[in-house]
């Protein structure tokens, strides 16, 4: 079979529904597809749907944020709408997705490369030439060599926090820790400024989507400022920082050396975008709901608060300016297998019976915006449908929970959970559910801007977390290894693996999987083992969501991007009347 059949295969998995891909932690606060109701499902109103019409060039639009961005240094950025900004305003990778709504979005097209790649050595070597003409914000050429600086500054221990695919799949790259100390990586090779080679220690099917993560954007080695890139990235997109106050604001203008004959992909209506950071997320809704002055050109970064539904699914009006796409993510309750209680597998069991799922749906906003989860990969990576092989009813079942407690000798637990603030209603359904089996909660609530930080940090994370896992591309082998193979864990910017579950037949099982050369018998196997982890119960799938974001009424060409976990794609976004903005 060849790499690009494998490939095919693995995104007809996501033409299968409207799909939300690309994966990493969700916005919890928080891709692809997620099962949403369907038409009657009040929310769903505007699926597939771009609001507002064609843009008009021109204006500022403003955004409207409860958070700072986690990182926007492309080395770092893992966090799904953050990768949206990032890609489609700052900086271009490799690859990207087409920006479209619905399936369309999930197709591959090339971006900084003139095609997808070409594999060689039995999909063990992947070849990408840029395109000619292409140029950084002070009109220097961007080169082969600053993607290869990038890719090998994501192995820095000090620049945590992004995507681990090049460590898990580069050749060679054992023990390496970036390029700060004037190291390099020998198996990525660029011949000349316009070819890059990368030699990967297995076959990679899916290598062409991986080299849509902002890893795979270009860094001068220049432009090297350590920790402190993230509060300035040099673009090699259509717009660069004008200025950047941390926790406030973050004005982007245009960059005149971005070619659009290079880039089919953004249209770069605006002539700028404004996030005002640091709102309540229901001030946020409100000013939206409202539409006066500069709100009518807003959208909104964070989700749509759970208690602004009734005064927004209810009004014609209003409810045409909403967007909830399916986030195609799976939020999970993750528990620390590291140390007591949760080292202890009947104890694990015992939450997954306790937990009340329906009343976290009803804390999320209802059934219009959340649905139950069953189990851990979500529906675009197992047909459409989630499994459910445990069978544990939707409102728990406490009777079992405290059976498996008292076998464990824990009839009586303290634990800790912390959450986004956002996530705080979600908590605090949690938190009654496990109290019906004797399970006290204590509730930490962070900020959405340090939450990954903060779980991600071996020596601050609690007992419990929560937050979601949404695939980088659709194929099991985006998900389930980052989520669940030991190997992954890290003492500091831990990503994915926060239950720090590490299990033997778990790893050997992962590796066979990745060792697989039929995607569709990988795929199946990737559920198989999905239910194997289920009866070890690291974590609790929880909820699928949709991403309900509200947008002014001076906004056109919006629509919620199946990759981006249905957030806003930055790359068409627009006004109506340029005139109109302010800011």
């Amino acid at each position: 079979m060849t790499k690009r059949t494998q490939l095919a295969l693995a995104t007809a998995l996501v033409a299968a529904l409207a799909v939300g891909a690309a994966g990493c932690s969700g916005s919890t606060g928080t891709g692809k597809g997620g099962q949403g109701g369907g038409a009657s499902n009040p929310a769903a109103a505007n699926d597939g749907k771009v609001l507002g019409g064609t843009p008009v060039k021109g204006g500022t639009l403003t955004i409207l944020s409860n958070q700072d961005f986690s990182h926007l240094d492309p080395a770092r950025n893992w966090t799904m709408p953050a990768m949206d900004f990032g890609t489609r305003l700052l900086y271009r990778t490799l690859v990207t997705f087409k920006a479209e709504p619905g399936k369309a979005g999930s197709e591959l097209v090339p971006d900084l490369a003139t095609d997808l790649g070409t594999p060689s050595n039995g999909g063990r070597t992947w070849t990408f030439t840029l395109k000619e003409g292409l140029k950084y914000e002070d009109g220097t050429p961007i080169r082969a060599q600053d993607v290869k600086y990038n890719v090998e500054r994501s192995f820095a221990p000090d620049l945590t926090g992004g995507p681990d695919y090049a460590a898990q799949y580069l050749a060679g790259a054992e023990g390496y820790k970036g390029p700060l100390q004037g190291k390099h990586l020998d198996s990525i090779k660029t011949p000349d400024d316009r070819t890059i080679v990368f030699e990967l220690k297995r076959p990679v099917a899916e290598f062409s989507a991986t080299a849509t993560l902002p890893t795979f954007a270009p860094v001068p080695q220049s432009q090297e400022k350590g920790t402190q890139y993230d509060a300035r990235p040099f673009s090699s997109g259509p717009y660069k920082i004008e200025s950047y106050d941390r926790d406030k604001k973050l004005v982007l203008v245009r960059n005149e050396h971005w070619d659009a004959g290079t880039d089919p992909v953004r249209k770069a209506y605006p002539d700028r975008f404004v996030v005002v950071m640091g709102l309540k997320g229901g001030q946020i809704d409100d000013r939206l709901i409202a539409s006066e002055g500069a709100d009518a050109s807003a959208v909104e970064y964070s989700d749509m608060r759970p208690e602004s539904a009734p005064k927004v699914l209810p009004k014609p009006e209003v409810k045409q300016r909403l967007l909830a796409e399916s986030q195609g993510c799976t939020t999970m309750l993750h528990l620390n297998n590291s140390r007591a209680p949760f080292d202890d597998v009947k104890v694990r069991q015992a939450v997954q019976y306790a937990v009340d799922k329906e009343a976290v749906v009803t804390a999320g906003g209802g059934p219009a915006l959340n649905e139950v989860a069953t189990a851990y990969l979500p529906p675009a990576l197992t047909g459409g449908k989630q499994t459910d092989t445990l069978k544990i009813p939707a409102a728990g079942d406490p009777a079992k929970a405290k059976e498996l407690l008292k076998a464990a000798g824990k009839e009586k637990l303290k634990v800790s959970l912390a959450v986004s603030t956002g996530d705080k209603g979600a908590a605090e359904a949690i938190q009654q559910g496990l109290g019906r089996a004797g399970i006290e909660v204590v509730i930490d609530t962070v900020d959405p801007g340090a939450y990954y930080d903060v779980i991600g940090d071996l020596s601050t994370t609690p007992d419990m977390t929560f937050t979601g896992w949404c695939p980088d591309y659709p194929s099991g082998s985006t998900w389930i290894p980052f989520v669940f193979d030991g190997r992954t864990v890290k003492e500091k910017g831990n990503q994915g693996n926060y239950a720090q579950f590490k299990d033997e037949a778990t790893i050997k099982r992962i590796d066979e999987i990745n060792a697989m050369a039929d995607a569709k018998q990988a795929n199946q196997a990737w559920i198989d083992l999905d239910a194997e982890i289920m009866k070890k119960a690291p974590s609790v799938p929880v909820l699928l969501e949709r991403k309900p974001l509200l947008v002014g009424t001076n906004i056109a060409g919006a629509f919620g991007h199946p990759v981006w976990t249905g957030q806003i794609d930055y790359a068409t976004v627009g006004l109506k009347d340029p005139a109109k903005s302010q800011g």
